[in-house]
């Protein structure tokens, strides 16, 4: 029951009592785990190009984007705590004026610092820290070495410093040039001028938090004259926040819905699913999805980026065809020779099983089903070999009506309990990167409502920890796994090298983050 407070609480976000009811249903029920047919391998769900293929969808992409509506969504509001997780421990277990740092990562084990110390200056915001580590000590360059990496990492993380910790992972500094840093935010907008743009105009769309966006705003405006002379590009670009509809709610472990000390009811973010709503809120023809840390420095850039076009050129092409299909359908003037066409394009090249009982339906129920199965938000996703770097994956799944469909599952979608469905996991052969573009315009250049093709179903439940208490979360639909679920999908395999994502701060020491 909720009392009158709680009701306008959950009006003021924009969400209905049906909803919040839902789900507090969906966590006491649990979760519903895929189940997994068979894993997507090359020649059953997953396509495989060759140089002079590649180079063909290349070029098919590249002669038809000048008359299309091009974006690119980059997902950029995460923080960066979880890259320095390991720099925080150091800052609470270490003590400069006690501890020697060699013995200290000797008896911690700790890898991680060890490659940290022994890289320090390869890191791209390596002069900025010293420089303000000097400014801050005017001692600093005496320091032992434990005091110096000491004073170096809390000049970094803390406020009083440069306050790392607080910002997203997209206004740090990643990559350096010379004697000059730059953000993964501008990286990314380099990186639209490569494929993602359209008469030399670049739109892009960051998803970012209500407290960082004044930050990319200034940043955007300090490096935008110089980037368009040196792209000869101009840059659109948008923000949007999560919005507060999309907010769910936790019950504590006895099953009640968890309260602030005020008592108003908790409502937490819901996981990137919830950018669902944001995708709906754009109108282009078609639209890249990349996240903000998988980046790599331009010169490496202008090579990784053909891969985007390669996924564009599929698209294209795809969609060239389903759009004459339905077109064809529209005016009624199809013959069983054509619908048979389009069935095999169905089940061949979106990987969409027809139903056994279509042999037995009129012509007019024919093209009713096969209009139905066509016209839908188009996605094709790039999958990388999988080299034991963690992440969903691309598997065959049947939902709960027997429906077997082609679908990116994260493993907190998996139940390993079940044998078989670990089994499965383990004959994987390639990974989800993240890596898309999506076609999100009918036939008639009318956009879709990306809402109508969730599976809300696949709904992930987490425990977390809020104030010291263990509480059940929900989080909608990932964006690429449940919220996608509807679509007609193409998985096409990448190289690895497309794949460079910065988990942890040492990330930024492998070579596709080094420009020398």
């Amino acid at each position: 029951m909720f009392t009158d407070k709680d009701i306008k609480q959950i009006q003021n976000k924009g969400i209905s009592i049906d909803q919040v009811n839902s789900q507090i249903k969906r966590l006491k029920d649990g979760m519903s785990y895929s189940n997994l047919i068979s894993a997507a391998t090359i020649g059953k769900g997953i396509e495989s190009y060759d140089e002079k293929e590649t180079l063909e969808l290349v070029k098919f992409f590249e002669d038809n984007k000048e008359s299309l509506s091009i974006l690119k969504f980059v997902p950029a509001s995460g923080a960066a705590t979880r890259m320095f997780k390991f720099l925080f421990q150091f800052l609470k277990d270490f003590d400069p004026l006690k501890d020697n740092l060699k013995t200290h990562i000797e008896r911690k084990n700790d890898g991680l610092l060890e490659n940290f110390v022994a890289s320090l200056n390869q890191f791209p915001f390596y002069d900025d820290v010293v420089k303000r580590a000097v400014a801050t000590n005017s001692n600093f360059e005496s320091l032992s070495e434990g005091e110096k990496c000491y004073e170096f990492v809390k000049t970094m993380l803390d406020q009083d410093g440069l306050n790392y910790s607080f910002f997203p992972k997209g206004l740090l500094p990643f990559h350096k040039y010379g004697n000059h840093a730059i953000t993964a935010f501008q990286e990314h907008l380099f990186e639209s001028t490569l494929y993602a743009s359209s008469n030399n105009i670049s739109n892009l769309h960051f998803t970012v938090s209500e407290k960082h966006h004044q930050y990319f705003i200034e940043e955007f405006n300090r490096f935008k004259k110089q980037l368009e002379n040196e792209t000869n590009s101009s840059f659109k670009v948008s923000f949007s926040y999560q919005k507060e509809a999309t907010e769910t709610v936790a019950l504590t472990k006895k099953g009640k819905v968890y309260r602030n000390e005020d008592g108003s009811i908790l409502f937490r973010p819901a996981g990137h699913g919830a950018l669902l709503e944001n995708l709906n809120d754009l109108d282009n023809d078609i639209i890249f999805i990349k996240n903000i840390d998988n980046i790599v420095v331009s010169k490496k850039n202008i090579h990784v980026s053909n891969y985007k076009k390669l996924l564009a050129g599929v698209l294209l092409e795809a969609q060239q065809k389903i759009f004459s299909y339905l077109k064809k359908l529209d005016t009624e003037d199809v013959s069983e020779a054509d619908l048979k066409v389009m069935v095999l394009f169905l089940r061949y090249r979106l990987n969409v099983p027809v139903t056994v009982d279509f042999e037995s339906y009129s012509l007019t129920e024919k093209a009713k089903y096969l209009k139905e199965k066509l016209n839908k938000p188009i996605r094709v996703c790039g999958m990388v070999k999988n080299e034991g770097e963690p992440g969903g994956g691309p598997f065959w799944v049947k939902d709960q009506d027997g429906n077997v469909s082609l679908q990116i599952v994260e493993f907190a979608q998996i139940d390993f309990r079940r044998k078989n469905q670990q089994g499965l996991v383990y004959k994987a052969t390639h990974f989800n990167p993240t890596d898309l573009v999506c076609g999100v315009k009918n036939y008639k250049g009318e956009k879709f409502n990306l809402k109508d093709f969730v599976d809300p179903e696949a709904a992930f439940i987490t425990m977390k920890t809020q104030n010291g208490v263990d509480i059940k979360a929900l989080e909608l639909p990932g964006l690429w796994n449940g919220s996608m679920a509807y679509w007609n999908s193409i998985f096409v395999e990448v190289p690895l090298e497309t794949f460079n994502p910065v988990k942890t701060v040492n990330d930024l020491l492998k070579p596709a983050h080094q420009a020398s």
